[in-house]
Order: C-alpha cells, then structure tokens, then sequence
C-alpha cells in the first residue's frame, strides 16, 4: 500500500525508519546494512527525499574542532561497529567520493511543511496495515470500541495513544501493546476499561473519557454505536 504510495519499497523502508526515529541520525552504510537495502538504492532514496525536503544532511568533519562532539562520538562508535562486523572494506579511503558519504549522516526534518502528514500516514499505516493490529487483538478478548488518538493523530496534547473497551485479558494485551512498540519504535500509552466503566464513565460526563471522545480520534473497532 505505501509502496504504490510512496514509489518503492527502498523508500518506504528509509521513511519509515527516519520518521518514527525524528531525533537519529543515519548514516548511508548504516542505512543499508540495518535496513537490507543497496548501497546505491538507499543512496539514491537519501537523494531523492533530501531534494524534496523531508531530510537534511551533513558532513561530520572529525579533524574540526568545532564540529559537534555528539556527532563525532556517533560517527566513530558507527565506524568502529562497522569495523567489527566486517562491513567496511580495506582500502575504501582510496575513493573520495565513498569516504565523504560514509562520514555524511542524515536526519529528518521536523520543520518540513508535510512532516506531522507524513509522519501521521506512516503510523497509521504501519498499525493498521502491516502488523494487523486490531487481529491480534482479538487474542486478548473481545474489544468492544477501539479508538486511535495522541501519537497515531499527531495530537501532542492527547493524554493517551490508544483507548480499548471490552473484555481483554490485560497479560495478553500487553504482549501486544509491547509488540506494537516495538514495531514502532515508539511508547504507546493506553488505557483498557471494561464496558461498564465504560458506560459509567460517558454517564457521569467523565472528563477523561469526553476529551478522548470529542478530540481528534481514529475509531478502528465500534460496537458501541458511538457515531
């Protein structure tokens, strides 16, 4: 589905990575080697979102004083891991070229005018689509209402990721929820109510139940009539 979307699988994949991950840095090599792409597809694909904007590069200079320690602690614990594993050929500063990209690490931009839009399909998709979420949850028991606010809406302000209403076994539906942050990559808050704390919550006008209900919400299981 987002491959049709978005071009290619390659591009996916390096999204994906950069947009559930805003505040890493990535280098080409890394980029290939954690993803299981090639070389030259993901240097294409950095190219290509640089371009359009949703990336930003730089070049870590590790002679200059002035260069941003951090960025220098990361670029030789990558080198030295790169090193250990094999993955970096002898004799590869003989070409320039190759030895300025692999001291060139990537990042996304989180001023970028499409980021939250991006960013949002890119969650969704990968709960909604790829992992098939709402079946496995069906292991855990019988979800009622399901509903998607805070990080799968981009609402910041939301005090919760996920509200789940039925009757669950809470063991099993916290290997899922831990799955799910780990595909993710991201802490996924929740709250699970069975349906008479339901019901008794939306009678009494409950505030935390109405901020969920009226605020920016994706409803993925409804058998509540809610609409």
């Amino acid at each position: 589905m987002l491959s049709k979307l978005f071009g290619s699988t390659a591009r996916v994949k390096i999204l994906k990575l950069f947009l559930l991950h805003p505040n890493e840095k990535y280098y080409i090599r890394q980029l290939a080697r954690d993803l299981s792409l090639q070389l030259n597809s993901v240097r294409r694909e950095l190219d290509n979102l640089e371009t359009f904007g949703i990336l930003t590069s730089n070049l870590i200079d590790i002679n200059n004083k002035n260069e941003d320690l951090s960025s220098v602690e990361e670029f030789l614990a990558y080198s030295k891991a790169e090193s250990s594993t094999g993955k970096t050929k002898k004799g590869k500063n003989k070409n320039s070229d190759d030895n300025k990209s692999d001291k060139k690490y990537y990042q996304v931009n989180t001023n970028f005018v499409l980021y939250e839009e991006i960013r949002a399909l890119i969650v969704k998709a990968q709960l909604l689509y790829e992992k098939d979420f709402v079946e496995k949850l069906q292991i855990a028991g019988r979800p009622k209402l399901l509903i998607l606010t805070g990080l799968f809406v981009n609402d910041d302000n939301a005090q919760i990721d996920l509200l789940v209403v039925g009757r669950l076994n809470k063991g099993k539906l916290l290997k899922q929820i831990n799955n799910l942050e780990k595909e993710l990559g991201l802490e996924v808050n929740f709250t699970l109510m069975d349906l008479k704390e339901f019901k008794y919550r939306r009678d009494i006008t409950d505030v935390f139940l109405y901020e969920i209900l009226e605020g920016k919400k994706l409803v993925v299981i409804d058998e509540l009539d809610l609409s």
